[in-house]
């Protein structure tokens, strides 16, 4: 039988469906296409409305035209809105537990015909081990930890994802040490709350980690997906400063740049505290590349709030601003706010945003003109290989396909957004 996956969502979801790519291969199912698949498995978001309403369209979109196959519903929709799934003909439900079993389901369910309903309470949930080794030779992702406890006020992925689980570090060095060894040159390490790490470990976090992790033979370049500011500790700067393996780049949530909203939004900073913690990392590495998220239309955000957080971004200076309009999510401490923002506001808002960042974006790019840089090669066309430095800057110079997946020097010339020009 042949079966296709669809992921919607975050790189954990990503991570989990190779997973469960691997384990169906190695029992003897094959990868078909949207076409002539027997078994189709979705992998879904709820982290916005829109995640929502795109995972029901897929699954809608499978049963009309694919009425004799098994139809999985599985991830974070599935978790916390299985109610609304289980009215329509899907074979298996499953939430958040059980993935790395999905061979166990699908096999019952060919045994019985019965519709399978596996949905637990993820919060008393240990963390499910899962390893993989079959991603491209560019990078491999590999996932530490699973959960949130930070109850951010717009957030429905901690009653999704539950509780912060760590896997343990000596499963995650094997598995970084074995993809190594099958040609990869980059370890992106990521989880749900990534920087927690460890806090349901005794003697052991994040930082700790990472300064073994950096040791291993063979690893070239290692980065983290998504990091909070309250995690980099006095230990996480000193790893940054003692090792270039960690690349010059860190993506570090902002949300908002008003103190206002951030305490509405029950974030644990404040904007002087982000800014401050962003010219530390810089005096250690003054070219790292600094992205980020930023929510725009939260509840209570006025004009004023809004110019705050665009003031805020701009005496940041970040390479990339990754913009989402608010999404309430039912359940959450923000469906109780008031003076929520119409729609066409938020809009006009992700528009500004994005043009700020892509002007941050051109402004960091141009300062790497004239200098001497190296990427990963990770695509080749039409007589360039395209791929990314350790900073992220995307390179694109001339070569041919057989410089893929090798790290390469190259000179940047010129910015052709959103492409640094190499020769």
């Amino acid at each position: 039988m042949k079966f296709y996956i669809y992921t919607l969502g975050c790189k954990v979801n990503t991570y989990e469906s190779n997973v469960m790519k691997d384990k169906l291969i190695n029992a003897g199912y094959k990868e078909g296409s949207i076409e002539d698949s027997d078994i189709f498995i979705v992998n879904t978001c709820t982290v916005t409305n829109t995640s929502d309403k795109k995972s029901l369209k897929t699954i809608r979109h499978i049963l009309n035209n694919h009425k004799d196959s098994i139809v999985v519903a599985t991830g974070c929709m599935s978790q916390v809105n299985y109610k609304l799934l289980d009215k329509l003909n899907v074979s298996i439900i499953l939430g958040n537990d059980g993935k790395s079993k999905i061979v166990d389901y699908i096999e019952e369910y060919r045994k019985n015909n019965k519709k399978i309903l596996h949905i637990e309470n993820i919060m008393d949930k240990k963390f499910e081990n899962m390893c993989l080794n079959n991603f491209n030779k560019t990078r491999a992702f590999v996932k530490i930890e699973d959960g949130c406890e930070n109850y951010c006020s717009y957030c429905i992925i901690p009653y999704a994802r539950g509780k912060v689980r760590s896997k343990d570090s000596s499963v995650i060095k094997e598995e970084i040490k074995n993809l190594i060894k099958d040609g990869h040159k980059e370890i992106v390490l990521t989880g749900i709350h990534t920087g927690h790490y460890g806090s349901d470990l005794k003697d052991y976090n994040f930082s700790k980690l990472l300064s073994e992790l950096v040791c291993i033979d063979g690893l070239e370049r290692l980065r983290i997906s998504s990091i909070e500011i309250t995690e980099l500790d006095d230990e996480f700067m000193k790893v940054l400063k003692s090792t270039n393996i960690l690349v010059d780049h860190m993506h570090i949530p902002l949300q908002s740049g008003s103190d206002f909203i951030l305490k509405s939004m029950n974030r644990k900073y404040d904007k002087n505290y982000f800014i401050n913690k962003i010219e530390n990392i810089r005096k250690i590495r003054p070219n790292i590349s600094i992205t980020t998220d930023i929510i725009v239309g939260f509840p209570g955000e006025t004009d004023e709030y809004f110019n705050e957080t665009i003031d805020t971004v701009k005496k940041i200076k970040f390479s990339k601003i990754h913009v989402f309009p608010f999404s309430l999510r039912a359940g959450t401490k923000a469906e109780e706010l008031p003076n929520h923002i119409d729609e066409t506001t938020k809009k006009m808002r992700v528009r500004e945003l994005l043009n700020i960042s892509k002007q941050l974006e051109i402004e960091y790019f141009s300062k790497f003109i004239g200098k001497e840089v190296e990427f990963l090669p990770e695509v080749y066309k039409d007589g360039y290989i395209i791929g990314h430095t350790g900073n992220y800057l995307l390179v694109k110079t001339k070569g041919n396909n057989k410089e893929l997946n090798e790290i390469k020097r190259t000179k940047i010339n010129k910015i052709e957004y959103p492409y640094c020009i190499g020769e």
